[in-house]
């Protein structure tokens, strides 16, 4: 992928206590690749047009606010990755150890569930309605 590739993508960050976790995690688990490796501080993962930044506790993006505010992970904005079969996600991830900070909802659009990353950061798996 060429730096002008990079325009193409979507990007974002999540602060992770761990680099080399976040990574096992994405890839192993939600389809993601290893764009750039620079563990402990920093690595991207990109899956589609999503390019997730994971910025460690050692990166620029985990340093102090100029009012001492510390970034940390976790928090309640997440990425939304669509599923085809949210069951059968929920099911296979489960069976990995992964855990969820809620149980399958159903809303006027589809289906969600959270699952949280190793540093408690979200990720959404949504099921369209209909589907």
């Amino acid at each position: 992928m060429s730096e002008n590739d990079l325009a193409d993508l979507v990007s974002v960050r999540y602060l992770v206590h761990d680099v080399g976790t976040a990574i096992d995690f994405y890839t192993a688990h939600l389809g993601f690749s290893v764009r750039t490796n620079a563990a402990p501080a920093f690595a991207d993962v990109v899956r589609g047009d999503l390019r997730l930044l994971l910025s460690g506790p050692q990166s620029s993006a985990a340093r102090p606010m100029s009012d001492g505010t510390q970034p940390v992970p976790g928090g309640w904005n997440r990425i939304h990755l669509i599923v085809a079969d949210i069951e059968e996600e929920v099911a296979r991830l489960r069976a990995a150890g992964l855990s969820f900070r809620n149980d399958v909802v159903t809303g006027p659009g589809g289906r969600q569930v959270l699952v949280q990353d190793p540093s408690g950061n979200l990720v959404e798996l949504f099921q369209p309605a209909g589907r």
